[in-house]
């Protein structure tokens, strides 16, 4: 069963879901650029737990875009696994379907197989009581979850750690696919989700987006389902329609277009915070596969999305990007 949802920027984000006929909803646990730990609405984990059972709503959380396990910088390394962990936990005594994680990115001049080594041992050190999935991203040399190649070793690497640490079947790691990312890293999205596949096996969740620049790209500029630069077609091929999706739109404030002052420039790239207005909602099928049979489906054009800091940064950083598009999520 495919389930549509979105990303809720909002303080009660189980009734902005509930408003707008969602059937999943994906946020927060406190502030997305910072790396303080987790924070649980009301204070109360069971309560939400509880709610969201109740309305048949899904929730998904997305880890703070700071998180960046493969860099060998100590300083943004060692924290992103504390928060990781923190998130982790935070996130299943919330009853949620999976926490989502980017992929990350080593910096120039080390070798990719570092990040893997350290996605390795983050796997191995960090218990995860409910599904980690690992995000593709759009751009970036260094990046651990870019292209499919980097998508088959990174994967290779994470499941042989959690067949080490006793999980052989690779419990609770799955995959999140972003087709904004996708399309700008330079995958087809025609076959996208059965490439993506044959290495995974799996793909859990669909963040269904368009992008505002073109393929192969290498930007990371999310933008509303029918106004980008992917034809909409491709964002309701067949073989996604069965795993349960997301979206995430430019968000706005109702002045209009509002950019997050804190958004950092990074050589070729500009980032900026958005979020599309509630009335724009338009449910889309998206990119989603089916790996158990009853995934789920949202959209929501509701969300802001940001990358992780510069690995090899001295201080660290966290840069936001607009987006749009719906998430996809499978239910097992």
């Amino acid at each position: 069963m495919v389930r549509i949802g979105a990303h809720f920027h909002v303080d009660h984000p189980l009734d902005e879901a509930i408003a707008r006929g969602a059937d999943a909803a994906q946020f927060f646990l406190g502030d997305p650029q910072g790396w303080k730990g987790p924070v649980i609405p009301g204070g109360d984990p069971a309560a939400i737990r509880d709610a969201f059972t109740a309305a048949g709503v899904d929730i998904y959380i997305h880890a703070p875009y700071v998180i960046n396990v493969a860099t060998g910088n100590n300083r943004i390394r060692i924290p992103s696994r504390k928060i990781l962990d923190q998130q982790l936990k935070a996130a299943a005594s919330v009853g949620a379907k999976g926490l989502i994680v980017h992929g990350g990115h080593v910096t120039a001049g080390v070798a990719a197989e570092d990040g893997l080594e350290n996605w390795r041992k983050a796997v191995e050190r960090i218990e995860r009581p409910l599904p980690m999935l690992i995000e593709n991203t759009a751009g970036g040399d260094g990046a651990m979850a870019r292209s499919l190649d980097a998508i088959g070793r990174l994967w290779d690497a994470v499941t042989e750690a959690a067949a080490r640490g006793g999980s052989s079947d690779g419990a609770n790691l799955g995959f999140c696919l972003d087709t904004c990312h996708a399309n700008s890293a330079g995958i087809d999205l025609a076959d996208a989700a059965d490439r993506i596949k044959a290495i995974t096996g799996r793909i859990d969740l669909v963040h269904c987006n368009n992008s505002r620049d073109e393929f192969g790209s290498g930007r990371d500029r999310h933008a509303n389902i029918g106004t980008g630069t992917i034809d909409p077609a491709l964002l309701r091929h067949r073989d996604h329609r069965s795993r349960p999706a997301t979206r995430r739109g430019p968000r706005r404030g109702r002045a209009g277009h509002l950019r997050d002052p804190r958004r950092e420039r990074r050589p070729g790239r500009r980032r900026q915070l958005a979020e599309a207005e509630p009335e724009r909602l338009t449910p889309v099928r998206s990119m989603l596969s089916p790996r158990p049979p009853g995934l789920n489906l949202s959209l929501n054009r509701s969300s802001a999305w940001s990358s992780t800091p510069p690995a090899g940064s001295s201080v660290p950083r966290a840069r936001t990007t607009s987006r749009s598009g719906s998430m996809m999520s499978r239910t097992t």
